[in-house]
């Protein structure tokens, strides 16, 4: 996910203040929320949520002390841990319960929504230390721009979705399955991070590394979140009467109208670098 800069402006810099104190106060509530069930319900197998939020916060520490103390950097580069180990664990997880028990099997309605995966339900508390985490290092730093900054809803969305998931403890393989996007969110990663240290190749380089860009938004992160929302579609009726079926079709929802920005943003940025890479062929002929 991209992050913003900040506001330029006063009216801008107000607008943002006020976004700010809402996705804060969120942020807030959420951790109260989660203290309130490891402590007083007892529920000790959220506690990877905190190890997770704590793990992230330690590498933050490490990387502005070794590395950089520019926020947007040392952001980018904890963005890239979280999205090297989440995509490790997914894969693993699915493999080992494609061996477990094979395809068919694995994607039936109960196994999603009833039962949890091996190492499921802890790598979505892990998960969600992490956007816990980047929320919080995003709006301390300002690393958003907007009324409506998209990257702190989609956080919000994450963190709703995914904690009333682990307390209730329903739909958690079905969330495994929206992390496989988190291979896509690698490739964005190395890609700012290439421009923030002005790495910037010509030529063929350029277009494989597009090509890599396009074919992994499209299958990791565009086509398998419709797949999820289809197959929840189709399964609607054998959901109980409740709040999962709503709340995953909202989170859903979500999610695809944020790739559909997303991917408007990859165009633009596409272009702009397609532009330069013509400009620099041109003047070599």
């Amino acid at each position: 996910m991209a992050r913003g800069s900040g506001g330029a402006g006063g009216s801008g810099s107000k607008r943002e203040s006020k976004a700010g104190a809402f996705f804060m106060a969120t942020l807030v509530m959420w951790g109260v929320s989660v203290f309130f069930e490891i402590l007083f319900n007892k529920r000790s197998e959220l506690t990877p949520i905190l190890l997770g939020f704590l793990f992230f916060q330690s590498a933050n520490v490490v990387v502005r002390k070794f590395v950089s103390r520019d926020p947007l950097s040392v952001n980018t580069c904890i963005s890239l841990l979280h999205s090297s180990i989440t995509s490790a664990l997914v894969i693993l997880i699915l493999l080992n319960q494609w061996m477990r028990s094979g395809v068919n099997e694995m994607f039936q309605h109960s196994q999603l929504v009833e039962v949890s995966w091996p190492l499921a339900y802890q790598a979505l508390c892990f998960s969600c230390g992490y956007f816990a985490y980047d929320q919080l290092d995003m709006l301390l730093y300002r690393l958003y721009s907007g009324l409506i900054p998209s990257i702190l809803v989609h956080h919000l969305v994450l963190l709703v979705c995914f904690t009333l998931a682990l307390y209730r403890k329903v739909t958690i393989n079905y969330l495994i399955l929206t992390l496989i996007c988190e291979a896509i969110t690698q490739y964005f990663i190395l890609w700012v991070l290439k421009y923030m240290t002005m790495a910037k190749p010509h030529g063929k380089s350029v277009k494989a590394e597009w090509v890599l860009n396009w074919l992994t938004f499209v299958f990791a992160r565009l086509l398998s979140h419709v797949l999820i929302t289809v197959k929840l579609v189709k399964d609607a009726p054998k959901f109980d009467k409740g709040v999962e079926l709503p709340l995953a079709l909202f989170g859903m929802a979500g999610m695809n109208l944020l790739n559909i920005f997303l991917g408007i943003d990859l165009f633009k940025a596409f272009r702009r670098e397609l532009k330069p890479q013509k400009d620099y062929n041109s003047h070599h002929e």
